[in-house]
């Protein structure tokens, strides 16, 4: 039946193909390469367009272009948000290349400006439901602590979520946190986040551009359900040796780069280390054998990055990416105990670039990621080692084919083949005997081929359609997954668009996480005979206006998505090194329907975004809530985000962002029952939880937070003060409720009990010192 279903699809595209054949006349290709002038970098998603046709194409990962045209006269620009735009006057009278290097405007604060395109191509372009990060806008945004965070800037966009104050987590429309595919240049990362998910592991000295998929999934996307994070590191200055990096409150980072030979290859390396951990050993020491002394726990996080690439050709690049982070929380009493808890990711990356011809660009990238979690306890001379991994073997080819000016094929393969440690358990002593050992491990390889066009009707209609076929494999499992994708815009005048898509996603590997334990505990299963791969359908539809002479952007999105094979855990569910972990599951189905609103300036000195969200998200269970659907722990019925950057002058830049949210819900006891022994000794009071399934909501969440950038003049090189002041007006947001009990004056008896809330931060300043030479 899957093969049937594919032959069909497969078919439609001949069909499509054939039928928008036979081009009045002889078109010939322009082509080429737009770079930074002054690093030679590629710019992603930069512009080239001549607008007498409305034709033109956006730049990919390697800052290629192609498009079609007939023999004649044009003016064809080159353009990039942030970039000063140049124009040429060509004539085609045969394939023609182009190769372009734009300077930065003067306007903007002198610092690469990393922009994924302009409010014109969002109108132009079929894809809808992506949103593009800019490192600059992630630089001027004020931040917890001073630390930037990107994926808090994506959580700043309509459609997409945190979890609770100060987390990096994603939920997007009505997705868990385990159903966002993360990617480094291609390679799977399976934990994005630091210490607990406050903050993420992505440093943006080291980032190029990030890409978010909401919906209307490319072809080449798979394996989850709710969104796709693409982000592409910088390649690394091809000219000069630079410097830079920043000093914070609570964090530090370097970066350098520069050519390995001028103008064909260069290195970037960037780190960064928290130092928490140096006032915590500091102050342990020093009341150290003091009465009632309870030590601080141990924790930083580091890490690293690394990318080389070369031109070894006129037709093949080269690119080796490489990340290493680690998190190290410890704990040691007086009394003996000791704690270490670490978690971290490896990835590395090799990536060929290779161009048949102007038309013709294919990737191929061959890649290992790797995700280890360990819990180590010692006490006395006795410890015990619990942990989880996973590990993968990636191979995947992307090709990109311009047929003629109407079609741009995408196709590729793809092959993953996971090593999941889903739970070790050992013991021993100092002596190093080992006293048990218990593992539980299973493998299985994932695999996906995928075909799409991007079809240009004509001036007003364009089409994007495709299907991927997906499937995975475990022992004597096999399962298949037909993915057809389908989205288009119509231009009803030159700067109102009607858009639509359709996609369909499986996913195949599934996050086990305890969040009732007293500290994460995270394991990444594989789909068998029992637990089912996950479904997800989605459709949307939007309109996008240009008005302003095109300095301002209106969009509106309604979506509707559907899951199937949703996956929650009994009651008391054994999770770590569990041979039998299928039995702890139970299925159910999950819905989120909801309507965007996003209002955008990119230009001028002013610039900023206006997002609101109405969402429902529900799940239905037939083991909970009496088969009856119930709100998840992140629906939110309204979410307002408000972002300014204001440029004062070519040394100051303003910023301010103020977020607004539905509380969370979750579950609250009716009451309490008493269980005692006789004479009213060992007294026990045992919740008493209704059957309805999250009943109860937190308070409303909102918080405004306030920055600064202020450019100094050193005799060398560039810096700035960023300074930001988080949760301006010192908003109590709670983090989570507990039950308390209340007592008489001699703390005797027990006269009721309270709900209580915990808020995490108050209001908190903060300053950082970044440098460039």
């Amino acid at each position: 039946m899957v093969f049937k279903r594919l032959q069909f699809y497969f078919c439609g595209l001949v069909l499509l193909l054939v039928w928008s054949a036979a081009p009045a006349q002889t078109q010939y290709t322009v082509s080429g390469t737009l770079r930074d002038a002054s690093t030679r970098e590629p710019l992603i998603g930069a512009t080239a367009m001549i607008a007498a046709l409305n034709k033109g194409a956006t730049t990919d990962l390697q800052g290629n272009y192609a498009f079609s045209v007939p023999e004649g006269s044009y003016t064809i620009q080159f353009s990039y948000l942030g970039y000063q735009t140049i124009s040429r006057e060509i004539a085609v009278t045969k394939d023609l290349e182009l190769q372009i290097a734009l300077s930065a405007s003067e306007n903007q604060l002198q610092e690469v400006v990393i922009e994924a395109g302009n409010l014109n191509e969002k109108l132009r372009t079929t894809q809808m439901s992506v949103e593009n990060l800019t490192t600059r806008e992630a630089k001027l945004l004020p931040a917890l602590f001073g630390e930037v965070d990107l994926i808090k800037v994506l959580q700043l966009k309509p459609g997409v979520q945190s979890g609770g104050e100060g987390t990096s987590g994603l939920y997007v429309r009505g997705g868990g946190a385990d159903q966002n595919l993360f990617l480094v240049d291609g390679a799977t990362v399976y934990n994005a986040s630091h210490l607990f998910g406050f903050f993420s592991i992505f440093n943006p000295d080291a980032v190029h551009s990030v890409d978010l998929y909401k919906g209307g999934f490319p072809a080449q996307y798979g394996g989850r359900l709710s969104s796709v994070v693409d982000i592409n590191m910088r390649e690394g200055n091809k000219q000069h040796y630079v410097t830079s990096g920043g000093i914070g409150l609570i964090a530090s980072r370097v970066t350098v780069e520069g050519p390995i030979q001028k103008n064909r290859s260069s290195f970037l390396l960037s780190g960064r280390r928290t130092y928490f951990d140096v006032f915590t050993r500091k102050y342990n020491d020093i009341n150290e054998g003091k009465k009632d002394f309870d030590p601080i726990p141990d924790y930083y996080f580091y890490d690293f990055n690394g990318k080389a690439s070369f031109e070894i050709g006129e037709k093949d690049k080269l690119f080796f990416t490489g990340y290493f982070g680690n998190d190290v929380f410890g704990f040691q009493s007086p009394s003996g105990f000791n704690f270490d808890f670490k978690w971290g990711n490896k990835v590395g990356a090799l990536r060929w670039n290779h161009q048949f011809s102007p038309k013709f660009f294919t990737n191929t990238t061959v890649s290992v990621s790797d995700y280890q979690y360990n819990i180590t306890n010692k006490v006395a001379n006795r410890s015990f080692n619990l942990g989880s991994s996973i590990r993968d073997y990636s191979f995947r080819s992307d090709s990109d084919l311009l047929l003629d000016s109407a079609h741009t094929l995408k196709f590729g393969a793809s092959a993953t083949h996971h090593n999941f440690g889903v739970g070790r358990l050992s013991g021993g002593t100092s002596d190093g005997t080992v006293a048990f050992n218990s593992e539980v491990a299973h493998t299985g390889t994932e695999f996906g081929v995928y075909i799409s066009d991007d079809f240009n009707v004509n001036s007003r209609l364009a089409l994007n359609y495709g299907v991927r076929l997906s499937g995975f494999a475990k022992d004597t499992s096999v399962f298949f997954g037909l993915e057809p994708r389908f989205s288009a815009r119509y231009n009803l005048t030159e700067s109102l668009s009607l858009k639509g898509s359709y996609t369909r996603m499986v996913q195949y590997v599934h996050l086990v996480t305890n969040s009732g334990a007293s500290l994460p505990t995270d394991v990444w299963y594989p789909s068998n005979n029992i637990v089912k791969p996950q479904l997800s359908n989605q459709v949307a539809v939007g309109v996008t206006k240009l008005f302003g002479q095109g300095r301002f952007l209106f969009s509106n999105e309604v979506y509707y998505k559907w899951m199937n094979r949703q996956i929650d855990f009994r009651d008391g569910a054994q999770l770590f090194v569990n041979p039998n972990l299928d039995q702890e599951f139970i299925f159910g189905k999950g819905y989120s329907y909801g309507s965007e609103f996003y209002f955008e300036k990119k230009t001028g000195k002013t610039t900023g975004w206006l997002g609101y969200t109405l969402s429902w998200t529900n799940r239905k269970f037939p083991d909970i809530n009496q088969g009856k659907i119930f709100p998840t722990r992140f629906d939110r019925r309204h979410d307002v985000t408000f972002v300014v950057l204001h440029q004062l002058n070519k040394r100051l830049n303003l910023t301010g962002s103020w977020v607004y949210g539905t509380g969370s819900s979750y579950s609250v006891p009716l009451g309490k029952t008493v269980f005692q022994d006789i004479a009213y000794a060992n007294v026990q009071y045992v919740p008493l939880y209704p059957q309805e399934r999250n009943n109860y909501r937190m308070v409303a969440y909102h918080r405004l937070d306030l920055g600064m950038v202020y450019k100094l003049k050193p005799k060398r090189g560039e810096s700035d003060l960023t300074f930001s002041i988080y949760n301006v007006y010192n908003r109590k947001n709670p983090y989570f409720i507990y039950i308390d009990a209340i007592e008489n004056g001699d703390e005797t008896k027990i006269l009721g009990f309270r709900a209580k809330q915990v808020s995490l931060f108050p209001v908190i300043p903060a300053v950082t010192y970044n440098f460039k030479f």
